[in-house]
């Protein structure tokens, strides 16, 4: 194999370009870090821009630049948001990786079903910092702390509403039991939780994953909700679980059920859990993710509910990183050098 040109496009650090350069002497670097930035702020959102890209500064480059260092480019990294026409910049391109996690990211880019390899870091972000944020809201919520809230605004407290519940031998249904939802399972059975949780597939005879008492495919979902009284969404938003919480799935929830979803905002029907919250049928939500985050902020009827708890997609981040998406990357890379498959290589057919 000649020489692979790969182009860097997000703000990693320079010790991770060195590091990819360092694999194979075959290997030629480009750093673009900042250069697409012009191109992002033009076809993007800004509710998207305020929020990922803010105010830094970026290189000043032209288009014929980035034309020429995409038409040379053979393999691309990129972050999020991502650039929305690359492939058709790019005709010598084999392979792009997304240091994020959802193949949904490139729903809105000519990447989307292409003939390119493409990977994301799936499984390999932050999981125990998401695990937490899932157990710490069913904690606010069973603890009935969101109202406390309410007390502090008024000066007044009112004992009688709180109602607190014990976690301890209470269910969670964790939708969909992949790399964060198995970290979520961990943590909840170490809490005394007893987890069930459902997946896209299952081998026959395979045993639960560690935490889980219990896995099905996802057709037992409402079966699975109907004898839950916590439940975490952590399954990637595709064509199939888009709204797959709706009303339906409301209905099979336990009244006082808490939900938290930490995957997409359009896994969940928001009418129908707006209309489940002005039903009182549950004790709380917590929100890391909405529908059309990207674009608008959440819904008023959301954030003005104090059994709401939104947060602007930040349940992965912590003091401590443990994404191993660059590391995957590199892993990969020295596989396509030996024309070995790659892992975690998008499924256009299921979506992720």
């Amino acid at each position: 194999m000649d020489s692979v040109q790969v182009l860097v496009i997000p703000q990693v650090s320079d010790q991770v370009l060195d590091r990819i350069a360092s694999i194979d002497p075959r290997i030629k670097v480009v750093d673009a870090r900042g250069w697409f930035d012009v191109e992002l702020r033009a076809t993007w959102p800004q509710w998207t821009i305020d929020r990922y890209l803010g105010n830094r500064k970026y290189p000043p480059t032209s288009l014929d630049q980035r034309n020429h260092a995409l038409a040379c480019a053979e393999v691309v990294l990129i972050g999020w948001p991502p650039v929305k026409d690359i492939r058709a910049r790019a005709p010598l391109l084999k392979w792009v990786h997304e240091t994020p996690a959802g193949a949904s990211n490139f729903l809105d880019t000519d990447l989307w079903r292409s003939d390119v390899i493409v990977t994301t870091s799936r499984g390999l972000t932050n999981r125990r910092p998401m695990a937490e944020y899932v157990l710490t809201i069913f904690l606010h919520f069973s603890r009935g702390l969101h109202l406390s809230y309410r007390d502090q605004r008024r000066h007044s407290f009112d004992h009688q509403t709180y109602d607190p519940v014990i976690i301890r031998d209470k269910t969670v249904c964790v939708v969909g039991a992949g790399g964060i939802g198995q970290e979520v399972a961990k943590l909840c059975a170490a809490a005394g939780m007893r987890v069930v949780g459902t997946r896209r597939n299952i081998a026959p005879g395979a045993s639960p994953a560690t935490g889980f008492a219990r896995l099905e495919s996802a057709d037992a979902l409402h079966q699975l909700l109907a004898e839950s009284e916590f439940v975490a969404v952590c399954c990637p938003w595709t064509e199939e679980t888009t709204h797959l919480i709706g009303r339906k799935a409301f209905v099979a929830m336990k009244p006082g059920t808490v939900l938290v979803n930490i995957s997409r905002g359009e896994i969940i029907d928001e009418t129908a859990l707006c209309d489940a919250l002005a039903e009182g049928k549950l004790r709380g939500v917590g929100l890391d993710v909405y529908d059309g985050e990207f674009e608008r902020p959440p819904d008023e009827r959301l954030w003005d509910d104090e059994r709401v708890v939104i947060t602007p997609h930040v349940s992965a981040m912590a003091d401590v990183s443990e994404h191993q998406g660059v590391k995957l990357f590199c892993d990969n890379l020295t596989r396509y050098l030996e024309g070995q498959p790659l892992e975690n290589v998008i499924d256009w057919q299921r979506g992720y």
